[in-house]
Formats: C-alpha cells, sequence, structure tokens
C-alpha cells in the first residue's frame, strides 16, 4: 500500500510515494525550494509542484516545522507568521483539489517512523528523536506512544533558545568545526536529559548521515545516542503513515 507523504522544511519541501509495508520510499522523491518568505499560499504551491509531479490522486500527509493541532498550525517558528492560526488542513487540501490531507508536526512524523521502522523500533521507555536542521525539531515516545507537539528546540539554554545555539544551521551560519558544534550539542542533550531523562536519543535531520563525525565527541550523556536509520526520510514516511491512518 503506498500512500504519499510530505515533508515542509525551512530549506526545503520533499516529497515521495511511501510503501507502508516497507517504510520506505516507493519512488525517489522530489524536492523544491521553501519559497521565502515562506507563507501559507507560498508553500501550498511547493506542496503541489511536489504531488503535482507524481500525478498523485490519493491520500497526502503533510509535516508542519511547528505545533499542530487538529489540522491547524499553532505556531510558526521557522516559516512566515501568516501560519499562525491557520487551518493548514484545508488550504492545503483546497491546493491540491480536494485530496484527503493530514497534517502533523514534523518532527512527530520522523519519530513515529523511527519508532515503527528504524532506531527506535521496539525501543520502550521514554524514547526522544531530535531532529537537527533549520531548527531543532522533538518526538517524545513513553513506552512507544507519542507525546506530540512537544518542540524541545525551543528550550532555554544558556539565555538563547536551543535551536538557536545548536541547529545544524547555526553550525553552517558561523562556520563551526565538528568538535565545536558537538560541545553545544552536549549542553543541549544535557538540558534535555536532566528534564526527562531518556533511556535513548535518536539524533535525526540530514545531518544524522554524518552521525559519526559529532556524536562520538559527545560526552556526559547517561542516555544512548544513536542515529536515526531512516535519516532525512523519516518526516515523509511518518507524514504517509498519518494520512493512512486517519
Amino acid at each position: 500500500m503506498n500512500v504519499f507523504g510530505v515533508d515542509i522544511g525551512g530549506s526545503g519541501i520533499k516529497g515521495a510515494p511511501v510503501d507502508l509495508e516497507r517504510g520506505d520510499l516507493a519512488h525517489e522523491r522530489h524536492k523544491v525550494l521553501t519559497p521565502h518568505p515562506a507563507t501559507p499560499h507560498a508553500v501550498a504551491d511547493g506542496v503541489a509542484e511536489v504531488v503535482g509531479n507524481f500525478g498523485w490522486s490519493g491520500p497526502v500527509g503533510i509535516t508542519f516545522p511547528g505545533v499542530v493541532t487538529g489540522g491547524v498550525t499553532r505556531t510558526a517558528a521557522n516559516v512566515d507568521e501568516g501560519w499562525v492560526d491557520m487551518d493548514a488542513s484545508k488550504l492545503l487540501g483546497d491546493r491540491l483539489g480536494g485530496l484527503p490531507v493530514t497534517v502533523l508536526n514534523d518532527a512527530d512524523a520522523a519519530g513515529v517512523a523511527e519508532m515503527t521502522f528504524g532506531a527506535g523500533r521496539g525501543r520502550k521507555g521514554t524514547v526522544i528523536l531530535l531532529t537537527f536542521g533549520t531548527g531543532i525539531g522533538s518526538a517524545v515516545f513513553i513506552d512507544g506512544r507519542l507525546v506530540p507537539n512537544t518542540e524541545l528546540g525551543h528550550l532555554e539554554l544558556h539565555g538563547h533558545e536551543a535551536e538557536k545555539r545548536a541547529s545544524t544551521k547555526v553550525k553552517d551560519d558561523h562556520d563551526m568545526s565538528w568538535e565545536q558544534w558537538a560541545h553545544r550539542v552536549q549542553k543541549y542533550l544535557a538540558h534535555v536529559e536532566m528534564l526527562f531523562s531518556p533511556e535513548l536519543f535518536i539524533v535525526g535531520g540530514g545531518v544524522s548521515r554524518k552521525a559519526d563525525k559529532f556524536v562520538p565527541l559527545i560526552e556526559g550523556i547517561r542516555a544512548e545516542i544513536i542515529p536515526a536509520e531512516l535519516r532525512n526520510n523519516a518526516g515523509i514516511v511518518g507524514a504517509a503513515m498519518a494520512a493512512a491512518g486517519s
């Protein structure tokens, strides 16, 4: 069974049909750049371009980088403020010609995919997936059950919002070495660990494919730290899962 998944990020909008039996993309994903400013209608056009590239006509799951409740986007940290309190399900569904649309938080989608098909499969206790990219997304699981919309990237860390200190974008913007960035990630993980005492951290986002360059540099964290297995496709897979289950 294939269902379409779209992942809206701060830098790109990517999507593909997903094989839900394998938990993997059924076709190579298509990606367009996230418009700037990332207004609702401009982003909706990008989503329509990605979905239209495949001539898709079934259910579509779509991730959003912010809090989503009942298809309404409540926050907009790395996109235009016009998304705040927007009925995203209606907007995107209308832009896709009336296709059934399910919208959810991007890190929650990635986490559900990892817990089902990837690094968190079969893991009990408290598991936290953190996606490092334009910002920092989070998905918290207790014995496999998701606590939605945690948005731990917005925790205060040393007087700053955590994602303004330890996201991949910050690393790139300041041309930081892996050692410098790992030190910041370590401080962030220590703060999250102090609050939640997880058994496992899963490191996701595009940088997860380079986990060997920074995870071994992180010290003093009691929880196990492992890279996401679905890497940057986790959001697409989780979005498709949400659409299939709605």
